[in-house]
């Protein structure tokens, strides 16, 4: 049985994504690491954050994130391939989904019960009809093996159409993605280093955070 909306009071804030339109993705990170993380994250200026369904003890870290950072971070679930991971991740509080395929069930059933939804997609084809069942943003993924140059060619004739490319972006490469016509980018393990967070280096990991937040404002 899914939530109704009612139970999920603070839905998710395009203001919030649209002023820092990097969705920071956790995948396999410890339990104690992300509750450390997630104040560090915000302070960072970053304000949008992805747990994915395959991480150990996802469904607790969705709930202890919308418990302590009610507003002031979006918080949502990836890697959600059925409607039974999708089931999960509502249940758990999720604001918004994201999936790494399209599959017509769970974007139809997250827009009948208007909880955002950014499906995987490759082709052309597959973007539009993503978009056509009404998701609101279109993951592009994996976008490394096709480059910035890919978002330009596909946004020149489905301009209407928002992407976040996903899948090797990184401060290196984000200014290009972004010039190319990204509306968003999907960043997991160049975001979260783990060796700052390993050494439980929260001043350097906030740095680090700030870094891709000050990339952001440079890219005209």
């Amino acid at each position: 049985m899914y939530p109704s909306i009612e139970m999920s009071p603070i839905k998710f804030s395009w203001e919030l994504f649209t002023k820092t339109p990097i969705i920071g993705i956790v995948r396999n990170m410890a339990v104690d690491d992300v509750v450390k993380v997630l104040p560090v994250y915000r302070e960072a200026g970053l304000s949008t954050i992805e747990i994915t369904m395959n991480t150990p003890g996802a469904e607790e870290l969705i709930r202890y994130a919308r418990e302590r950072e009610p507003g002031g971070l979006n918080i949502g679930a990836g890697t959600v391939c059925t409607k039974r991971d999708l089931e999960r991740a509502l249940l758990a509080g999720a604001q918004f989904i994201v999936t790494p395929i399209l599959d017509e069930t769970v974007i139809k059933t997250c827009v009948e019960r208007q909880i955002p939804i950014f499906p995987g997609a490759f082709t052309p084809s597959e973007i539009y009809k993503a978009w056509s069942l009404g998701a609101p943003m279109i993951k592009v993924f994996p976008a490394a093996s096709l480059g910035p140059s890919y978002i330009k060619e596909v946004k020149a004739p489905l301009s209407q159409i928002k992407l976040v490319p996903t899948g090797g972006v990184g401060l290196t490469n984000m200014a290009d993605f972004l010039k190319a016509g990204a509306d968003g980018l999907g960043i997991g393990g160049q975001l979260f280093d783990r060796n700052l967070i390993k050494n439980q280096d929260w001043d350097g990991l906030k740095t680090h955070f700030q870094s891709f937040v000050n990339g952001l404002k440079s890219t005209p």
